[in-house]
């Protein structure tokens, strides 16, 4: 394939790579992103290939493996497009059944739909399921369109005609200026707007200027970054080399953590292909600008997420971030000017220079535009990644789309911002999602962790693991943090044991509110967030947990008793799993627990099916 040296010829690219295809053909997508590879996903890519091979069907029937499709909870994921028929946890043995009676006979084979639970109704497309049709996919639209390692498939859907058109057509300063207007603001978690720092690193005085995207993602359950980075890599990649041209650099780094071997894999093949076709490399479109990329591998620090630590480790140093006075778009990356953003700012940019600012400006509240990823996981019936409208509100984000609470439990709270950020409680279920309703709750955007909880969460555990978390974490470089940090888990820890004593909750608020001001980056800075925000929201818990030595939801062991009522039948359900031999009684006779053999580990809980266990 020739290099790409003018907006024209990529576009003639374009035609050419559609002349070739054909939009009605059946393409069978599977999802092959890290999550439904996890269930098994590979071996059924394998038996389909194998399948359309012994049946002979190559040259009407496309494979296509692609990156996540976001309905984690139902993987293995398959669609069948041009239709968009949606099967859903697809098992090994379905492949032949669907090559048969779907593809060769039209058949749609009902126990692979989705099953919607409001009405049981199944549904075959999936434009109709809830979890989809309620959500304004941006970023993700591509995942299920394009197979993250094959160049065609995103020139085919309009990929770098946004860096053609930046080339060939504005100056550096009216794609910043174009970015200012779309009022981006970076999605890592601070929310600064991207088009200030793009402007202030192209007025930095220096030569050398660099463009970093920070893929160290490492909230507990957090995977945006990841999925972006896995299914699309080259909309990241264009990003930067906008972003890149905009600001006069022409060296780029991607720092991703080593957990992430898929999205390592897939963003080389896209470094490589880039570079291959001049989009990478000197003279990029046949202009004087010239960027490459390369990655760089974090060990996984959470702390490297912090601009400044993210840079050391990139040095070469221990990841410890450094006081903010000095400004990364002065002296940033060896103290040269540099942006940085993360993954899903980078992949917001095309989208903005090709469809324009007034466009991204119409998505969105008045200080928040756009649409932002989350992952939604915890106590939620429909787990996955949800892109909304910035302005959607929790309540639709948590029910309509994520399908409630299961088990008929009740909603309880949402932690949102990652171990850092705040606890939401049932009250505000119906606050608008943006930078700045979340901080008035006292929590945050944060990178787009959504961890949900229901009753049987107890929120002074919930607050004690988060800072577990963060303690461990902590890079130890300032005081207030390594220390402060660490007392404050001391206490929750106390308290949990049931030791807690008068005057602890007024600690904690004082001692965190320290911490907050004294701490050198936002890992310190934000880390009492989860303590703060439950006690402002679930005092009576902590209260519960000190003055009357009870846990409410069940969970600390030091504060529960698990007994047996009088519904119980004599099952013995509860038997076999108990591990210490604690319960006695025979069939169909009402059961014991021995208080002093019990350990609090809940087993007979779960298993009953009786209600006949409590807890208390």
């Amino acid at each position: 394939m020739d290099k790409i040296t003018s907006q024209d010829q990529l576009k003639e690219l374009q035609e050419s790579i559609a002349a070739k295809r054909d939009p009605d053909k059946t393409c069978i997508t599977i999802c092959a992103g890290t999550g439904c590879l996890a269930y098994g996903t590979q071996k059924l890519i394998d038996s389909f290939q194998e399948e359309i091979v012994k049946r002979n069907l190559q040259d009407t029937v496309e494979l296509r493996t692609s990156g996540c499709h976001g309905f984690c909870e139902r993987g293995p994921i398959v669609v069948i497009f041009p239709k968009k028929i949606f099967y859903q946890r697809v098992g090994l043995d379905d492949a032949p059944e669907i090559l048969e009676k779907t593809i060769g006979n039209g058949e749609i084979i009902e126990r692979l739909l989705y099953e919607n639970p409001v009405n049981g109704e199944k549904l075959t497309f999936e434009d109709d399921v809830p979890f989809y049709n309620k959500q304004m996919r941006l970023l993700l639209a591509q995942n299920p369109e394009i197979d993250p390692k094959s160049f065609d498939d995103y020139i085919s859907n309009g990929g770098y005609q946004a860096l053609a058109k930046a080339i060939g057509s504005m100056t550096p300063e009216s794609v910043i200026q174009e970015i200012i207007d779309a009022d981006l603001r970076g999605r890592g978690g601070g929310g600064f707007p991207a088009g200030w720092k793009w402007d202030a690193t192209r007025k930095a005085e220096g030569d050398v200027k660099y463009v970093i995207c920070n893929a160290d993602e490492g909230d507990p359950g957090a995977y945006m970054d990841r999925s972006l980075l896995e299914g699309n890599p080259h909309s990241i990649l264009e990003g930067m080399l906008i972003g890149a041209f905009a600001i006069g650099s022409t060296e780029g780094y991607i720092y991703v953590r080593n957990e992430y071997p898929l999205a390592v894999e897939n963003t080389e093949l896209a470094i490589a292909k880039a570079r291959e076709i001049g989009l990478l490399g000197k003279n990029i479109m046949g202009s004087d600008f010239n960027f490459d990329i390369k990655i760089v591998r974090g060990g996984g620090a959470f702390v490297c997420g912090e601009s400044s630590a993210l840079f050391a480790s990139i040095e070469g140093r221990s990841g410890e971030p450094r006081a903010k006075y000095v400004h990364a778009t002065d002296k940033g990356l060896y103290d040269k000017p540099t942006t940085l953003n993360n993954v899903e700012t980078w992949a917001n940019v095309p989208l903005i220079i090709d469809r324009g600012s007034a466009w991204y400006q119409s998505i969105g509240t008045e200080g928040s535009k756009g649409t932002k990823i989350f992952a939604l996981v915890g106590k939620i019936n429909n787990t996955g990644l949800v892109e909304v409208p910035m302005g959607t509100t929790l309540r639709e984000i948590i029910f309509d789309i994520g399908g409630g609470i299961p088990d008929g439990r009740t909603f309880k709270a949402v932690q949102t911002g990652g171990p850092s950020g705040g606890c939401i409680p049932a009250e505000h279920l119906d606050t608008k999602v943006d930078f700045d309703e979340l901080t008035k709750l006292g929590s945050m955007m944060g990178s787009g962790g959504m961890i949900v909880m229901d009753d049987r969460n107890c929120m002074v555990d919930v607050a004690r693991y988060f800072l577990s978390f963060l303690e461990e974490e902590s890079c130890g470089k300032c005081t207030p943090c390594r220390e402060g940090v660490h007392q404050m888990r001391l206490i929750l820890d106390r308290i949990c044991a049931g030791e807690g004593k008068e005057g602890d909750i007024d600690t904690l608020e004082w001692m965190g509110q320290a911490i907050a001001d004294g701490s050198l980056c936002a890992l310190g800075g934000s880390a009492p967030s989860p303590v703060l925000s439950t006690i402002r929201y679930f005092r009576d818990e902590y209260e519960a947990h000190i003055r009357d030595k009870k846990c409410p939801a069940g969970v600390c062991k030091a504060l529960i008793t698990y007994t047996i009522n009088a519904d119980c039948t004599g099952c013995r359900l509860c038997v076999k799993p108990c591990p210490t031999q604690a319960i006695t009684g025979e069939k169909k006779q009402l059961h014991v627990i021995d208080q002093d053999k019990c350990i609090q580990c809940g087993a007979c809980y779960e298993v009953c099916k009786d209600n006949a266990v409590t807890v208390a």
